[in-house]
């Protein structure tokens, strides 16, 4: 295999086991960042009069990785966006210099954006509570949203379960993550029901769990429209997404004492670091009772 990119998107598939969705992002950030570079190349050559030479890997330098983040500035993308696109083509160089004809890596010693520290966004019980009373759910539309709340599955997870998946005796789903790790997550008393009534209607025992109007599995986009939809019947101002559902489950479990550890493994977080940004809700969740219960914990107006 002579081709660089192809090399590496198949390390990523085959030796690191990538989703399909982290192919495609690596497939989307190298193609723009070599579609840069054949850019930059011209603009190189076109002061001397000749033309665009093909791009060779072996020649890119960090000026060039830095020039493709400014681009990527100047097209108006998020701090978030750039890094992500600045950490695949850093993990490609990285492969190429252990694995190709490359010296070193140009993109290591390049900085990204500095990025903020996000607050998730979640659900109060309030809103969370609202989103399952609306009367008009149907079967599906409720099955999946309380599925997605009682897991914490991510929407891909989610779209990827299958009915052989479900053990409804035992009250948990088998997951596919990240890295095509697989996990074992429970479910409660109320996404049982859901899913017994769903499963009533689906009547079938093979194929996927859900479905769509055609019959065909209800993709990640489906998903999306769906927890969207059902938000707004009920009332929801904000922005409610599936992802919205999994930091509300998390968020939900710590402020009522779950270990964080407990919190992670269901998730299905590599890292307790990614699981800790919940950590701030139940701080902000703690002084809130502190500030309402302690005698002295607010200042008297008198």
């Amino acid at each position: 295999m002579t081709d660089p990119r192809a090399a590496f998107l198949r390390y990523l598939e085959v030796e690191k086991n990538a989703s399909p969705h982290t192919l495609r992002s690596y497939r989307t950030d190298l193609r723009q960042f070599c579609e840069y570079l054949a850019s930059d190349a011209g603009r190189s050559t076109a002061s001397t009069g000749g033309g665009a030479p093909p791009v060779k890997i072996q020649t890119v330098d960090t000026r060039q990785v830095r020039g493709w983040l400014a681009s990527l500035h100047g097209r108006g993308l998020d701090a978030a966006s750039i890094a992500r696109k600045l950490a695949a083509v850093r993990s490609w160089m990285r492969f190429l210099a252990r694995r190709w004809h490359l010296e070193r890596n140009p993109a290591r010693d390049v900085r990204g954006p500095r990025l903020g520290r996000k607050l998730v966004s979640f659900l109060p019980t309030d809103e969370s509570q609202a989103l399952f009373d609306a009367g008009d759910l149907g079967v599906c539309d409720r099955a999946v949203l309380e599925l997605l709340y009682a897991t914490g599955l991510r929407v891909s997870e989610l779209a990827g379960l299958t009915l052989a998946d479900v053990d409804t005796e035992t009250r948990t789903v088998r997951v596919v993550g990240k890295g095509r790790k697989e996990r074992i997550v429970p479910y409660g008393a109320k996404a049982a029901h859901a899913l017994e009534a769903h499963l009533a209607v689906r009547g079938v025992t093979k194929g996927p769990l859900f479905v769509g109007a055609r019959g065909r599995a209800l993709g990640v986009r489906g998903i999306y429209e769906l927890v969207r939809r059902c938000a707004r019947a009920s009332g929801i101002t904000r922005r409610v997404s599936p992802h919205t559902l999994r930091h509300t489950f998390a968020t939900h479990l710590l402020d009522r004492g779950a270990d964080l550890r407990l919190i992670q493994d269901l998730l299905g977080h590599s890292r307790l670091s990614t699981t800790q940004r919940y950590t701030h809700v139940g701080s902000a969740q703690l002084m809130k009772i502190y500030d309402k219960a302690h005698p002295r914990a607010r200042q008297s107006s008198t």
